[in-house]
């Protein structure tokens, strides 16, 4: 917990710690929170803060916009972690920002890494912001719908921060150049633009990278950084994706490989996949939901779909990962390109309801089997029509409970080959209407 220290000068403070924004001018990105006229700008300018949730990926500015809120507000600011602090210092802190209410003290408390905090951690803030006695302001990185109990995220306005864009990163680390150091330097727009791509949309790690290149790099008379291709190289290494397999990205990110598939979007279908691959996901897990949209968008319009998947199933467990990437992606690709019918799964989803919200009507008697004499005696098969015994395999029969007569479950597509599946369902109804009695 930090009350009051979190703008002291720092020795040898981060190059990230230094250009810390001031003001709201000097803060980039968020221009659909806080350019001209947005809500949150004139909150914040205005002096009308009311308790909120920021919410963003890491190096969106979360910190750095609260601690903005510190500057420009005339309350008082507490800044907690949700990492190092407990319930009894929660409630402590709460009840001095109360007392001080009695003195006309408007208190702001931020905290970060809400989402680590527990349920009865989360609670002991609830009657403070009720009451007024606080505005809480709460940083994650994790979606507040799951995270942050539904009885405090009521009380609270929810602002999405964004990602930082490769140009706005670009600005930032030009700025860095310009201000941050003792002397002035001059890198290229291409390296600036190189870090701002391995930074994936974080300012902090693209402010650590570039003070990592200052430091490790040559630096001309005339202020110009001059990198080796291997040091380059050494300090940036690979990008590592940000993916967190229990969280949000997780959904996001299967949710849009299943919409690119349904879309016949090929080329999107197969980043999506392996985005995820890389992201280290499962690769039984991705196989799992392949199998359900092989029946649930695809279903009879093409039967090999099914079965491709399934082979590609037991592959990935023969050889898991890498190798199984291109198998994933073979069956991405064929699933993106047959032909999509979501007749099967319709048909789930209409008998659902007759099931649910008719009663449990009993098996008629001609197609029960009459296996014991009394069973016979009772009439169970009495009645029954062998179709194997007709010239079209086919009976005059009732199947289905009284109730239920004339109700209609799948209605076959004419994509792929479904539509030989309608055809024949065509003929049986042609002949019913034919043969049965009214």
């Amino acid at each position: 917990m930090q009350q009051g220290s979190i703008f002291e000068d720092q020795v040898n403070e981060p190059l990230a710690s230094r250009l810390r924004p001031e003001n709201l001018e000097q803060v980039f990105g968020q221009t659909h929170l806080l350019g001209p006229g947005k809500i949150l700008k004139e909150l914040i300018t205005q002096d009308r803060v009311t308790s909120m949730i920021l919410w963003g990926p890491p190096g969106v500015g979360k910190t750095t916009l609260a601690q903005v809120i510190a500057k420009q507000t005339k309350a008082g600011f507490i800044s907690f972690s949700a990492v190092t602090s407990g319930i009894k210092e929660i409630k402590k802190i709460m009840q001095e920002a109360e007392a001080n209410t009695a003195y006309g003290q408007k208190t702001i408390v931020f905290v970060d890494e809400i989402h680590r905090f527990n349920k009865a951690q989360q609670d002991a803030f609830l009657p403070f912001v009720e009451n007024g006695s606080i505005v809480l302001i709460g940083a994650t990185t994790e979606n507040p719908s799951f995270e942050i109990n539904s009885a405090l995220l009521s009380r609270l306005k929810v602002f999405v921060l964004k990602q930082l864009t490769k140009e706005q990163l670009v600005e930032l680390l030009d700025r860095a150049c310009r201000v941050g150091f003792e002397k002035e330097l001059t890198a290229s727009k291409t390296l600036l633009e190189q870090i701002a791509l391995f930074s994936d949309g974080d300012a902090r790690n693209a402010l650590n990278t570039l003070e990592m290149l200052v430091d490790n790099g040559n630096v001309s008379q005339d202020g110009t950084l001059e990198l080796s291709d291997d040091l380059l190289s050494q300090v940036l290494g690979e990008k590592t994706l940000k993916y967190d397999k229990n969280g949000e990205d997780h959904y996001d990110l299967i949710s849009a490989l299943h919409k690119s598939m349904r879309n016949s979007d090929v080329d999107a279908a197969i980043y999506w996949l392996n985005r995820m691959l890389a992201g280290g996901e499962d690769p039984l897990y991705i196989a799992r939901r392949l199998l359900r949209f092989a029946s649930e968008d695809i279903g009879l319009a093409d039967n090999n779909a099914l079965n491709l998947v399934v082979n590609v199933f037991q592959t990935c467990q023969f050889i898991g990962m890498p190798e199984c990437n291109v198998h994933l992606t073979q069956a991405v690709i064929y699933l993106s390109l047959a032909p999509k019918s979501n007749a099967v799964y319709k048909a789930t989803t209409r008998v659902a309801k007759d099931v649910k919200q008719t009663l449990n009507e009993p098996v008629p008697l001609q197609i029960r089997n009459g296996t014991t004499k009394l069973m016979k005696e009772l009439g169970y098969g009495k009645g029954y029509e062998l179709a194997h015994f007709t010239k079209d395999k086919l009976t005059t029969m009732q199947t289905m409970p009284d109730n239920l007569v004339g109700h209609t479950y799948y209605l076959p597509t004419e994509q792929g080959n479904e539509i030989r599946f309608k055809q024949r369902l065509e003929q049986i109804k042609a002949w019913h209407q034919k043969h049965d009695k009214p």
